[in-house]
């Protein structure tokens, strides 16, 4: 055949295609980068299996698994690999590298490609993912912007990007906005082992001696919780950079950037909810109002000064001599050319 029917994480390159035969629940949750699902066992099916492995016996599911990879391995043979020529080498994966992406291994041999095995399975490019993000994060020289909820964060470390800065956007791996009304309307978030593979996939592609330019964020951006050295690596090491913006312009860019709640006020009065505790009843009945009338100024205003701008005061109080040491760059706005203007600042 050519190659060896097991490879290892060091390999992942030398393939023409990473193949998932997982399912598509367990794709969802996490899967290797590039890698295209090609499932022997439904999510159904595994549940059928597994429950014959306990109930019944071993055989047993040996013998339903069998029939049903067998059925699916021959669906993927006519859709997905129809037409494949000879030197195709695909890398196949499964949990532990074990019985699913053995099956497959065996039969695209049989045809006649370089199929390989990946050694370990998923659980092997997982302890890889750990162990290099540990590597990996202190590496760099992190830059990070600081700012008072409203300051433009985000969109300056897009500019950035776009001037071909490494630019590290937690938010937009963890696909959320870090905040309690972060969430992204109809979007959840990935899982915990989704996000870790997304940092470690985004770390592999910057050049440490070069800065990286990444938002201040605290341990937890919704769901997500930041691995910790990376998040203490970034907070106690990076160089500070605090955007200072007018009030009105700040409130005035929040209603642009959260238009999404101006048309499901639903939405926004659902998340407030999670403010009670803090700000009680009375508060939160009066914000809901204001969402009902469309007074959006009036609520922006309100959610900062009593909310967003004192838990800033706090967490900056807490590392003040880390925070005193920060750079200031004073917008006198949040339009497009100022905000270019501040990124060009940054990389000279």
């Amino acid at each position: 055949m050519g190659r060896n029917t097991v490879a290892n994480i060091s390999e992942l390159t030398q393939f023409d295609v990473i193949i998932d035969v997982r399912t598509p629940a367990e794709f969802a949750l996490d899967h290797l980068p590039g890698a295209i699902n090609c499932p022997v066992l439904s999510n159904q099916e595994r549940v059928i299996v597994g429950t014959l492995y306990k109930q019944v016996s071993p055989f047993a599911a040996r013998q339903r698994g069998a029939q049903f990879i067998s059925r699916n391995i021959a669906q993927h043979l006519e859709k997905q690999f129809e037409g494949k020529p000879k030197d195709w080498q695909p890398l196949i994966y499964c949990w532990r590298g074990g019985m699913r992406s053995g099956a497959m291994v065996h039969i695209l041999r049989q045809v006649g490609w370089s199929a390989a095995q990946l050694h370990g399975g998923y659980q092997a490019f997982r302890r890889h993912v750990v162990i290099e993000l540990e590597k990996r994060a202190p590496q760099f020289r992190y830059i990070v912007l600081c700012g008072k909820t409203g300051s433009g964060k985000t969109r300056l470390l897009e500019t950035l990007e776009s001037m071909q800065a490494q630019v590290l956007d937690l938010e937009k791996l963890a696909e959320h906005r870090g905040s309690v009304l972060g969430a992204i309307p109809n979007q959840a978030q990935p899982s915990q082992k989704r996000f870790e593979t997304l940092l470690w996939q985004k770390l592999q592609s910057f050049d440490a001696g070069k800065p990286v330019f990444v938002e201040a964020e605290s341990r937890k951006i919704g769901s997500i919780s930041l691995p910790i050295l990376f998040a203490t690596t970034m907070q106690d090491r990076g160089q500070l950079i605090t955007l200072e913006v007018p009030f009105a312009a700040r409130v005035k860019f929040l209603i642009e950037t959260y238009q999404h709640f101006l048309t499901d006020t639903s939405e926004i009065k659902k998340l407030l909810e999670y403010l009670l505790v803090l700000r009680g009843r009375e508060t939160i009945t009066r914000w809901h109002g204001l969402a009902d009338k469309g007074e959006w100024a009036i609520l922006v205003e309100e959610l900062l000064q009593q909310h967003y701008d004192p838990s800033y005061q706090r967490s900056s109080k807490m590392r003040a001599g880390h925070y005193a040491a920060a750079q200031i760059i004073e917008l006198s706005d949040l339009d497009p050319q100022t905000i270019n203007t501040a990124a060009k600042q940054l990389l000279t």
